[in-house]
């Protein structure tokens, strides 16, 4: 989900903060994801341990200086693992940084409407929690294989600004799960 846009009263909303239990999920999930970056980590290290070995081989062994063309393939070698392992970071470290700030709470209305002249390709529609006025408090992009119907439910809803709607009327959407296994290790065949 793509938060849509975010209305200034916002602000004014009931907050709670994140539980530990809540945390702890994305926290799993990004421990998961460091436990995949570990790789390209590794390529990292031993791209640019290769570079450096050849570039100190170059200056104190006489007459070794042929190798010396090799070290931009490992020094783009190196920087391209260690771009690689960044990229895999950003979304779960940014995921666990949002559990900082709070999840929001509104007792008003549940908004599901179809795609628009703005919506991405692969988009279905878009989900928005209303204030009682039935104004928008904050609408998100969703992605799947259904058009989402236009319906607008009275709820009590939970979101944050990143995840989307955690709770409708206390019932889970399935946005942040009940528990990830260790290093969340087989969670991604689950929908």
């Amino acid at each position: 989900m793509r938060v849509r846009w975010l209305d200034r009263r916002t602000r004014m909303l009931a907050q709670r903060p994140w539980t530990d239990r809540e945390r702890r999920v994305v926290r799993r999930g990004l421990e998961g994801r460091l436990a995949i970056a570990v790789e390209p980590l590794l390529g990292t290290t031993l791209f640019a341990l290769f570079t450096w070995g050849i570039v100190w081989r170059a200056h104190h062994v006489p007459g070794d200086g042929s190798l010396i063309v090799l070290t931009p393939i490992f020094g783009l070698g190196a920087v391209a693992f260690l771009v690689y392992a960044i990229v895999l970071m950003i979304a779960p470290l940014r995921a666990y940084l949002q559990t900082f700030k709070p999840i929001y709470i509104v007792d008003g209305y549940i908004r599901y409407r179809g795609r628009d002249a703005r919506s991405s390709d692969d988009a279905c529609g878009y989900i928005a929690v209303l204030f009682e006025d039935k104004s928008v408090a904050c609408e998100w992009e969703c992605y799947g294989d259904e058009v989402l119907p236009e319906a607008t439910i009275p709820a009590l809803a939970e979101f944050s600004l990143y995840g989307g709607i955690h709770k409708i009327d206390g019932k889970p959407t399935g946005v942040l799960p009940e528990d990830l296994p260790p290093l969340a290790i087989g969670i991604a065949p689950r929908r």
